[in-house]
């Protein structure tokens, strides 16, 4: 923090929000439309993004969706493969790499990923507000429309923009949709009456009612009430994080131009232009707030004002506290590297087990309560439950057989096992083997599942034998 900030200026500013006033009601912010070499570079980001997000339920591979996050019926396809509810402990080092992830992505770049690449963001700043800009206008034409009495103009300027924020909120919900229920069926759902779907149709409207309500009302607000993200950054950021920073050892003491000004003026002219264009109404002159998203609004401002004024850029600027203070570079802190060793190690076991694992998902359990059972002819058998789970897009015609007992036979109860795509099949065998082979009472046995000749999964398990 800037302690010579907070030593003239006092915390006072740390003591409310910038979107509410001291009776603690709502204050509208009318971020100026920002521009320069940052937003340009946001945008482009966001374009990729959106891109992806519209695009990916349409990409199919090998005739299956892209992605399918269906929570419902637990069925998952990440990047064209599919998982399942086996696949649980996937998921979960899959989440704890996410958020060691973040943890690290924080404590190296600070809430880079809120500025650039956080869906709240990327919509708000890049989809919505641009909408507003378009029909209201910059901050000042919105701020006199609002202010404006009802008239035709403003009636049809925020009729066009609320109905168009609401499509677009119905746009979102039904493109989360997809990813939950395939595109293909979403499509069969919208050729087909509400009343055929009245769960899914309910569920796509209270979606879109809650993305309206966001982005035409709630806002920035969502960053600096609800998400606790920037409240993780007093726990997460060291001196060494790279974060937006003001250098008030440059800007300080601000001052409005003159010509007879003292060579003890600072570069910043107080023209207040970072608080404008700021989305969430700060000012980052007073240094690092839970309520900054990092979105470099403020830069591209204060970049434009050196420019016009002959003074160095970079006044406000990506930096760590560190080196705006003493001057010294970032560097990996020994958080940092902490989290960056588990985070490799957390990848490369996620890595391990998705190449190694199996189409199949091979259960064997002996029937409880039961002994060994004597055959007619003279040999010994055991009954055991089945379960086999296929995790794979193809139906699959499997068999069993003993590996470590080359004498043992096994004999199921029923039809032949024939798995369907994704599908889980149960049934009974019998593992029979010669006495002179069971004259042990636990007797390790190997069980492989096969199909087309390639084992597909096997599990040890164990024969209660007959004991002389």
């Amino acid at each position: 923090m800037n302690e010579k900030i907070e030593t003239e200026r006092g915390e006072e500013f740390r003591d409310s929000l910038a979107t509410v006033t001291k009776e603690g009601k709502r204050k509208w912010i009318y971020p100026k439309k920002p521009r320069g070499k940052f937003y340009n570079a946001r945008s482009i980001v966001a374009f990729f993004l959106l891109l992806f997000l519209f695009g990916a339920p349409f990409i199919k591979i090998g005739g299956h969706p892209f992605i399918i996050l269906n929570v419902i019926e637990r069925k998952f396809i990440i990047f064209g493969i599919p998982f399942g509810p086996q696949d649980i402990y996937l998921f979960a080092l899959a989440m704890i790499a996410v958020i060691v992830g973040i943890f690290l992505f924080t404590v190296v770049y600070g809430r880079l990923f809120c500025g650039w690449i956080c869906p709240q963001t990327v919509f708000m700043e890049m989809v919505f507000r641009r909408i507003e800009y378009w029909i209201e206008g910059d901050a000042s034409r919105q701020k006199a429309l609002n202010n404006a009495g009802l008239s035709s103009q403003k009636f049809f300027k925020k009729f066009l923009k609320q109905s168009i924020f609401f499509s677009l909120s119905f746009l979102i919900a039904n493109t989360f949709l997809s990813y939950i229920i395939g595109v293909d069926k979403l499509y069969k759902y919208i050729l087909e009456t509400p009343a055929q779907h009245p769960a899914t149709f309910f569920a796509v409207l209270i979606f879109s009612a809650l993305f309206y309500f966001v982005f035409s009302y709630f806002r920035e607000q969502a960053c600096t009430i609800v998400c606790p993200y920037g409240r993780l950054q007093g726990v997460l950021l060291d001196p060494d994080s790279i974060v937006i920073h003001y250098d008030y050892k440059r800007g300080e003491p601000r001052g409005k131009i003159r010509k007879d000004s003292s060579a003890s003026d600072g570069d910043c002219i107080d023209c207040r232009l970072c608080v404008d264009v700021c989305p969430t109404g700060i000012d980052i002159r007073n240094g690092t707030q839970l309520e900054c998203v990092n979105c470099t609004a403020c830069i591209d401002a204060c970049d434009e004002v050196m420019e016009k004024i002959g003074r160095p850029k970079k006044l406000i600027k990506y930096a760590s506290k560190n080196e705006i203070e003493i001057g010294k570079k970032s560097k990996f802190s020994p958080k940092a590297t902490g989290y960056t060793l588990v985070l490799v190690a957390l990848s490369a076991i996620i890595l391990f087990l998705l190449l190694n694992r199996s189409e199949v998902k091979l259960n064997v359990l002996r029937s409880p309560g039961m002994m060994y059972q004597e055959q007619p002819d003279g040999r010994v058998s055991n009954l055991y439950d089945l379960k086999i789970i296929n995790k794979s897009f193809n139906t699959l015609n499997v068999s069993l057989s003993v590996d470590n007992i080359k004498s043992a036979e096994i004999r199921l109860i029923g039809n032949d096992l024939k798995i369907e795509p994704q599908g889980v099949t149960e049934s009974k065998f019998f593992i029979i083997l010669p006495k002179d082979e069971a004259k042990f009472l636990k007797i390790p046995v190997k069980i492989s599942v096969k199909a087309d000749g390639k084992i597909l999964d096997a599990v040890q398990t164990s024969f209660l034998g007959k004991v002389n």
